[in-house]
């Protein structure tokens, strides 16, 4: 039997337990993503059509006036999507994209020729230019020209002024000329529809305003599209873009991830070919461009990656990550650096010590080995990796003297809890990230990974400390951590509820408040005591 006090007793058990849970479910969380997934197969792993854009390259973008695709690597990318796909959207000219219906005829594919119309009317009227050209020199390849696309939701231009350019590209070319924008934007311009030949319309479950989750997506899609046929009766109506991404922010309920992605297509094209209506799937590779408009999400609606290699296959289970083990490595890797770091001036207590040291390696490594993961995706530049490998280093230098010190404690020693200003900091960072998920979160990912060294290590460190000896808090840290429970629930009601990892953000904000609050509410106790 234990002869410390209760409350003493206590606190070190609630201290055991917070460490063997954290270095649990971490490597839970990598095991589970490394695990086949069974979903119902794809009717055949050919599609209709697909989205087509070469700029997937590191540096290339379509908003550079100056980038270009060599016809050789146009030649390449047609040849290997015409093994799996009947055609091909495009989405402007120029560029070396106005060879695409060229190359496309070699292989057998028809093109969907797409003008790219914005507020520019001068660089409109050459991709008018260019596109009627194209159509006319391709007459049995091109099977639609569509002029702009999501302009009104983008707000370049007007209904009146794209009815303009319609009309233009009808009168001078033989095939069907339409226009491409969210379904919702078809209804609030019917008046559009006289300007056409047939309706194009995106359907993007993940991206509605209020997000779908992929279990309910495909009915979803019907739904929309018998709202749409409903809304134009007689009139043909193509779904021009749907998908979903394979990486990037949840939206309440609606999940970025690969499993997902081959969920939802294998579904929707199951549906289209039950219902026998036209479509085309976004996208054939990644375009990592995008990530400067749309966060990370924007970059991963391919169905290959940006190296060009499918992501899973139309039948058969799908793994999330085939490469989980490498979380499992970082996590014995963070516990070896641990102990090292334990050893380091003598500091071992025995073999509670180790065991503390262990565990918190454990999940330290697992934590930013998830955050690495997410890193991956997101970062887009060098500055973006330097300022995430930055932060990633203070949390592993903030969690090592934490689990120092936990360690020590938990092995018998009595060093007061210090946390000083590396707790403000922290305290800062997270209110700060809060305030911008809030305001500006829409393409905002959660770094969860990074702050969950410093939440959990200031939680528990300041839960195993002796409340007799905890110090005041400076008045910024007490500001600080009053308003982050806040925060995190506003994150949480944002998302409906409807989102697990805006809770678990909710759960870090908690947790490394409570530090704070609970040397505030010690600290006012004794020093009431004292003046009583």
């Amino acid at each position: 039997m234990s002869t410390k006090p209760a409350p003493v007793f206590r606190r070190e058990s609630l201290a055991w337990s917070a460490l063997l849970v954290a270095a649990l479910a971490a490597m839970y969380w990598w095991w589970a993503v490394g695990q086949p997934v069974n979903l119902p197969d794809a009717p055949s792993a050919r599609i209709a059509c697909v989205s087509y854009a070469p700029f997937r390259l590191p540096g290339e973008s379509p908003l550079d006036a100056s980038a270009f695709i060599s016809p050789e690597r146009v030649d390449a990318d047609l040849r290997a999507l015409s093994q799996r796909f009947d055609c091909v959207r495009t989405y402007s000219q120029g560029q070396g994209l106005s060879v695409v219906p060229q190359i496309a005829g070699r292989y057998g594919m028809k093109v969907l020729l797409g003008i790219w119309l914005g507020s520019d009317r001068k660089a409109n009227a050459e991709q008018i230019r260019l596109g009627i050209l194209t159509a006319r020199d391709h007459p049995n390849v091109v099977r639609g020209v569509i002029v702009g696309n999501e302009v009104l939701l983008r707000g370049d231009l007007s209904s009146v002024a794209l009815a303009a350019d319609l009309a233009k590209v009808r009168a001078a070319v033989p095939e069907p000329v339409t226009y491409a924008d969210v379904w919702e934007f078809w209804l609030r311009h019917p008046e559009l529809a006289a300007s056409v030949d047939y309706l194009t319309i995106h359907i993007l479950p993940y991206w509605e305003d209020k997000p779908v989750p992929p279990e309910r997506a495909v009915e979803h899609v019907a739904k929309v599209y018998a709202q749409v046929q409903q809304a134009f009766p007689g009139r043909r109506v193509m779904i021009g873009e749907t998908g979903w991404p394979s990486a990037g922010r949840p939206r309440q309920a609606a999940s970025a991830s690969v499993v997902n992605e081959a969920r939802y297509l294998r579904e929707f094209l199951d549906y289209a070919a039950k219902a026998d209506l036209p479509y085309n799937v976004i996208e054939a590779f990644d375009q990592p461009w995008k990530r400067d408009q749309e966060g990370t999400a924007g970059g991963y609606w391919g169905i290959f990656d940006a190296q060009a290699r499918p992501k899973f296959a139309m039948q058969g289970p799908v793994t999330e990550d085939p490469r989980w083990w490498l979380g499992w490595l970082a996590a014995a890797a963070g516990g070896g650096l641990f102990l090292l770091a334990g050893a380091w001036r003598r500091h071992r207590h025995g073999w509670r010590d180790a065991l503390a040291l262990g565990l918190a390696g454990l999940a330290s490594g697992a934590a930013l080995a998830w955050q690495f993961r997410q890193m991956v995706f997101a970062c887009r530049n060098l500055w973006e990796w330097a300022v995430s490998l930055a932060a990633c280093l203070l949390a592993l230098f903030t969690a090592l003297r934490l689990a120092r010190w936990i360690a020590a404690h938990l092995a018998g020693a009595t060093r007061p809890f210090q946390p000083g200003r590396l707790r403000l900091g922290w305290l800062f960072a997270l209110a700060y990230y809060g305030l911008l998920l809030i305001f500006d979160g829409r393409y905002r990912d959660f770094p969860l990974g990074l702050f969950l060294l410093p939440c959990v290590g200031y939680c528990v460190a300041g839960g195993l400390s002796d409340p007799g000896k905890r110090a005041m808090p400076r008045l910024e840290q007490r500001f600080l951590a009053a308003w982050l429970p806040l925060l995190g629930a506003i994150v949480v009601v944002q998302e409906a509820g409807l989102n697990p990892v805006a809770w678990l953000w909710l759960g870090l904000n908690l947790l490394l408040a409570s530090s704070a609050l609970l040397d505030w509410r010690s600290a006012r106790i004794r020093l009431q005591s004292q003046q009583a």
